[in-house]
């Protein structure tokens, strides 16, 4: 009897591209995809790395590909946008061993600027994209788009989103199928993309998808499933689910390689069907081709929406035809006599406390921040744990873009308005930030002779994504204990004369440091150095105990938004023993000495 567990629809992926016999596997941390790799890396058979920046992870994909292994690269869908150079062309050049690219979009935007499509870079690039709906599909999809890379030459992405990356289902173990290298043979018209070669390897990336489009409609992949054929809908991922729930006894067609899309069986479902919903997530990237065809009848973005996630409420409120026990109505057309099953009615959710994202107790940034705060310094910040200096009360990052924008923010500032205008202002950038593509930032504003301070905030992690390691940490992936990039002889090396390392409580030298190269007319760097307070093996010895008796009622510790410290009724304050990591932070803030700092086996 095989084996079977329950796994993230992440662990799914990574197990399949085991069970697939990958070699290599690299990415950078990015939630929601970030526990691909910290799975794959359990399995000694499979190299795998975190990478700088999407990017590179695209291009070690692509070279371990021609080298003739299987090859994958995870990303969340920004990342995508970094990695997009390399796909783009790597879809002309094509595979030696299969290439896959895991896609993790996050609808409803848990953590991410923004909600893109990824299904629309692929379509851009063509590349052909599969989607599984649970983590069952998961597994197998990835194992099957390694199959499809090499039958068609091409790279394969498989689309995850925030939902299938974390949820649960049951998954049936196989065995790994371990591939032979291809052999290495040099060949400069289909690896060296000069355009020459490039124009000729388009009409092979263009024959190649219409012979994909018609192999999809004889793919498992996508099925059809008839039922009551008075509604039926087309859908993907796990809005197929939402469908299955709120209307079980609806026709589905259930696409699994959503790009590009089997037009035959599209219409012929769409012909056999009264009423028709395509059912996507973001964008209608299906929709908007199934009407070019003359579909019309297909509703969708009309009466569901392009922002967010979707739900079995959605279709329960929108859909005429889903009555209160979310069944079509109808049902003398249904295909099968049996009885139909009940969803029930639209569930609401439950009433919740409001829970904002705060920076932990003892967070190294809470008190850089503090003092720029108290100093009216803004701050061009970047993509970390270090954004939420953007809400109250500490309210200093002013501007957030995209992994490793803020030091390119600051220098088109100076560039637009004069070194006076940015004299109250920094680029906070956090370390594994920084390594991602802060370096080229930096090395921009040495080049075209800026000026301006950039403050990096090294907490020793990738803290935002779950504490991975990264070049600047001394550990792989793997857990390998390597050369660490120095990060003050790294900004030293490009020509940085002013470059300082500070502790991250010193709050009167961060002070200093602050006023003085914030007026500096050249560029200069102050790293300031705390390890993050969740990191494994960091030890917090001490706790923050308040004196009632000697409290002012001033709230001066309270301005750096703690969440152990609350305000009583009289005025004074309690610090909270369990969440307190004893950084003391409040305690030099506070004038009167009435929170003292003591070991913590006697606070």
């Amino acid at each position: 009897m095989s084996e079977k567990k329950i796994l993230l629809g992440n662990e799914a992926i990574a197990r399949g591209a085991y069970e697939a016999g990958v070699k290599v596997s690299a990415a950078y941390p990015g939630t929601p995809s970030t526990e691909i790799s910290e799975a794959i890396v359990k399995y000694e058979e499979v190299y795998a790395e975190w990478s700088p920046n999407e990017k590179v992870a695209a291009e070690v994909a692509i070279g371990a590909s021609m080298a003739g292994v299987r090859s994958m690269c995870s990303m969340k869908h920004v990342g995508v946008n970094v990695a997009s150079d390399p796909l783009f062309t790597a879809a002309y050049a094509g595979v030696g061993g299969g290439m896959v690219v895991v896609a993790a979009d996050d609808p409803g935007m848990y953590s991410s600027q923004n909600e893109q499509d990824s299904r629309m870079v692929a379509r851009a690039a063509m590349i052909p994209v599969l989607e599984p709906s649970d983590s069952s599909e998961a597994k197998e999809f990835t194992k099957f788009a390694f199959d499809l890379s090499e039958d068609y030459d091409t790279p394969v992405m498989v689309r995850s989103t925030t939902r299938l990356s974390h949820s649960q289902g049951i998954v049936e173990l196989a065995e790994r199928t371990e591939k032979e290298p291809f052999p290495y043979e040099r060949n400069t018209a289909k690896y060296v993309m000069m355009p020459g070669n490039a124009i000729k390897r388009h009409i092979i990336v263009e024959e190649r998808m219409k012979k994909l489009a018609e192999y999809a409609c004889t793919l498992p992949v996508n099925r059809a499933e008839y039922r009551d054929l008075s509604v039926g809908f087309i859908t993907s991922g796990i809005p197929y689910q939402y469908v299955r729930e709120a209307m079980p006894e609806a026709s589905v067609l259930k696409l699994g390689l959503v790009h590009p899309l089997p037009r035959k069986l599209i219409e012929e479902f769409a012909s056999k069907v009264d009423k028709l919903y395509i059912f996507e997530e973001l964008e209608p990237v299906i929709e908007e081709q199934v009407r070019s065809w003359g579909i019309l009848k297909a509703v969708g973005k009309e009466i569901f929406t392009v922002q967010g996630e979707y739900s079995a409420n959605m279709i329960r409120q929108r859909v005429p035809e889903c009555n209160s026990q979310g069944q079509p109505d109808a049902p003398e057309k249904a295909a099968s006599g049996q009885e139909k099953a009940s969803a029930g009615p639209a569930v609401e959710p439950a009433a919740v406390p409001a829970r904002p994202p705060i920076l932990c107790p003892g967070c190294p940034h809470r008190s850089v921040y503090s003092v720029l705060n108290r100093l009216k310094i803004h701050a061009a910040g970047d993509i970390g744990c270090y954004t939420l200096g953007a809400v109250a009360p500490l309210s200093v990052v002013d501007t957030t873009i995209c992994m490793g924008s803020s030091i390119s923010t600051l220098h088109g500032m100076e560039k637009a308005r004069g070194k006076e205008y940015i004299q109250d202002w920094v680029a906070v950038i956090g370390d594994s930030t920084f390594m991602h593509t802060g370096i080229n930032s930096l090395m921009n504003m040495v080049y075209n002779q800026s000026s301006g301070t950039v403050v990096i905030l090294d907490n020793s992690t990738t803290g935002m994504t779950g504490h991975q390691d990264h070049a600047a940490t001394g550990m792989t992936l793997k857990g390998e204990v390597v050369p660490a990039i120095n990060i003050m002889n790294l900004c030293r090396s490009l020509g940085i004369e002013h470059v300082y390392e500070i502790s991250a409580f010193d709050l009167e030298g961060l002070e200093e440091a602050f006023r003085r190269e914030t007026k500096r007319d050249a560029v200069s760097v102050i790293i300031t150095k705390a390890p993050c307070v969740l990191l494994k093996g960091v030890a917090f010895p001490n706790k923050c105990v308040p004196i009632p008796e000697k409290c002012k009622k001033c709230g001066a510790c309270l301005r750096p938004g703690c969440p152990a410290l609350t305000k009583n009724e009289d005025g004074t304050v309690s610090i909270d023993e369990t969440m307190c990591n004893g950084c003391g932070l409040c305690a030099k803030l506070c004038r009167f000495d009435a929170i003292e700092t003591r070991k913590a086996d006697k606070a």
